[in-house]
């Protein structure tokens, strides 16, 4: 099969002919039809996430068809459409896993990061860590909901009930969660990198009740905010912009430092927390919940063999939406 490969971070991947990998008893062998681009990919690419198996394949918003299955196998048949996410494997008997929280679990493995992940034309998956993807959804538009959807619908969720929500970075959780926002008739804000006036547009088209840089206050105070970009310099910014007892949500798996800041704009009973990972339970209800709204992604495709221009687009910031993986 042909694959993109990290041999070394802060170098290009590599496209490298291996062998088609075989499934352990409960796993099953997918035959790869999209994969998802995302920024944590980049920031194993880039070596800010430390520790990748390497050689490592990439990618975990994959998309693809069962075409063989372990003696074990009781969730999927072949020729069953499913989709694979960050979360590859928990351990089941930690204090996290056994009180829900397998997102935390000590012993988690992440597809595309300790486990070969989608930017390939086949890959294997623990079957329990597999979602079904509905005909609501074609490949290419079923494959940002894999992380983008998934992780940012566990962010979104920690809001509340909070009517007026602030999106820092609108990328591809943001144009997702924008939707299903608008569905609960909630409102949103939209913060760009400064000057970003094409994506600010984005963001109004999509319904959001203001776009603008930021580094500016709302119009009026928030509720809550989320924090999409991996700048910590926006934490400040967003304890700002949140009326009292506001919340602010930190949603990347890594951020550049936060700045110092005074400790009156965290006062007042506001909240700052991150979200790490996802659980399969976010899974099934966020892929039960897509088809309602319905959402419907944008996606930039690329071939397998242009992996390298699609991170290099994510990280200039020249990807309205989601950029996916073609896997022909």
């Amino acid at each position: 099969m042909r694959a993109m490969i990290l041999e070394t971070p802060r170098q290009p991947l590599r496209l490298a002919d291996l062998p088609v990998p075989k499934p352990n008893p409960q796993q099953v062998l997918i035959h790869i039809h999209a994969c998802a681009v995302c920024r944590t990919d980049l920031h194993i690419v880039d070596g800010e996430l430390t520790q990748p198996k390497l050689p490592l394949i990439p990618g975990h918003q994959i998309v693809g068809t069962v075409e063989a299955i372990g003696e074990r196998v009781e969730k999927f048949q072949v020729g069953d459409r499913v989709g694979v996410p960050w979360l590859g494997h928990s351990c089941a008997h930690c204090r996290y896993c056994l009180s829900g929280r397998e997102n935390l679990c000590d012993y988690a493995q992440f597809t595309g990061y300790n486990l070969d992940g989608g930017y390939a034309e086949y890959t294997v998956a623990d079957e329990s860590f597999c979602f079904s993807i509905s005909s609501d959804y074609p490949d290419l538009q079923a494959a940002p909901l894999l992380c983008g959807g998934l992780i940012g619908y566990r962010a979104y969720r920690m809001t509340g009930d909070a009517e007026k929500i602030g999106f820092y970075g609108f990328g591809s959780a943001a144009h997702i969660l924008i939707q299903l926002a608008r569905y609960q008739e909630r409102q949103i804000f939209a913060f760009t990198r400064s000057g970003d006036t094409q994506g600010q547009e984005f963001a109004r088209q999509l319904g959001a009740t203001w776009a603008g840089d930021s580094d500016a206050l709302p119009p009026e105070p928030l509720d809550a905010a989320i924090i999409f970009a991996p700048i910590g310099k926006l934490v400040p910014a967003a304890l700002r912009a949140v009326a009292k007892g506001g919340i602010v949500v930190c949603a990347g798996i890594h951020m550049s430092d936060i700045p110092s800041f005074p400790y009156e704009i965290l006062w007042e009973e506001r909240v700052l927390r991150s979200v790490a990972n996802l659980t399969r339970q976010d899974g099934e209800e966020f892929l039960a919940l897509a088809p309602k709204v319905p959402i419907r992604t944008e996606v930039n495709l690329f071939p397998l063999s242009q992996a390298n221009e699609a991170l290099e687009a994510i990280r200039c910031g020249k990807i309205e939406g989601s950029a996916v993986l073609v896997i022909e």
